[in-house]
């Protein structure tokens, strides 16, 4: 039996989490929820840092690596062919980002504001290295390796952790909005569906973590020009 095995009843965890600490964060501040939405990024880094160590432990405690766990094999695919499969991947994410905008909004291009509001600056540059590398770390390592290579069935191997993956967005940031809540769910459902169904069939996580961290490194990238420049996410959410 594989020792990871149990990894796969955690795919709801993150949402869960997620759902708890902007909760508890509103209570403990007395503010709303949408108020401390802007602060996404810093409590998904540290979530994040939290899954990567519990990957970590459950890995190490089957006598097996984080590695291991996702099957991380250097130069396994050819480089030309993951470059191509890196801007696949970061086209259907943006086309996903969009679609669920117009979709949900009537705009095209469509960006949630919350998702760029400024933060400390100090965060904001700290946040361009932590965000995007322990997402693609974490969220690949859980619903990848802990998902579909724990799940024995073909279908559900794609279906369950892709879902998990889509809808723990609903909660980054948390806010009680049903149109918010299906618009982020729809905007990457297209993505950790076509995630899960090429590591199903490939067991190659690399180009997909690097496209993965691409595009939130795009997104942290904003965070931190509009954190430097107040007016400029004024400008983003007037336009």
């Amino acid at each position: 039996m594989n020792k990871t095995s149990h990894l796969k009843y955690f795919l709801p965890a993150r949402c869960i989490l997620f759902l708890f600490i902007f909760i508890a964060g509103a209570f403990i501040m007395k503010q709303e929820v949408s108020d401390i939405s802007n602060w996404w990024s810093i409590v998904a880094s540290a979530v994040n840092i939290l899954t990567i160590f519990f990957l970590v432990i459950s890995a190490k405690k089957a006598g097996s690596s984080y590695g291991e766990l996702i099957g991380l094999q250097k130069g396994k695919t050819p480089v030309k062919k993951m470059i191509l499969l890196i801007i696949g991947f970061i086209f259907i994410g943006m086309a996903g980002l969009y679609g669920a905008g117009y979709i949900c909004y009537g705009v095209l291009p469509y960006s949630s504001p919350m998702m760029v509001e400024p933060i400390s600056l100090i965060l904001a540059i700290l946040n361009i290295a932590v965000l995007p590398v322990t997402t693609a770390l974490a969220e690949d390592g859980l619903y990848l390796g802990g998902g579909v290579n724990q799940i024995k069935s073909k279908y559900a191997a794609i279906l369950v952790p892709a879902f998990f993956y889509a809808l723990q967005h609903c909660f980054i940031p948390t806010l009680f909005d049903a149109k918010y809540m299906i618009y982020r769910f729809i905007s990457f459902l297209p993505l950790t569906v076509i995630f899960c169904i090429h590591y199903h069939k490939n067991r190659d996580p690399l180009p997909i973590m690097i496209a993965h961290a691409i595009l939130d490194l795009a997104t942290a990238m904003t965070i931190l020009a509009t954190s430097a420049d107040h007016s400029l996410y004024e400008k983003m959410i007037n336009i």
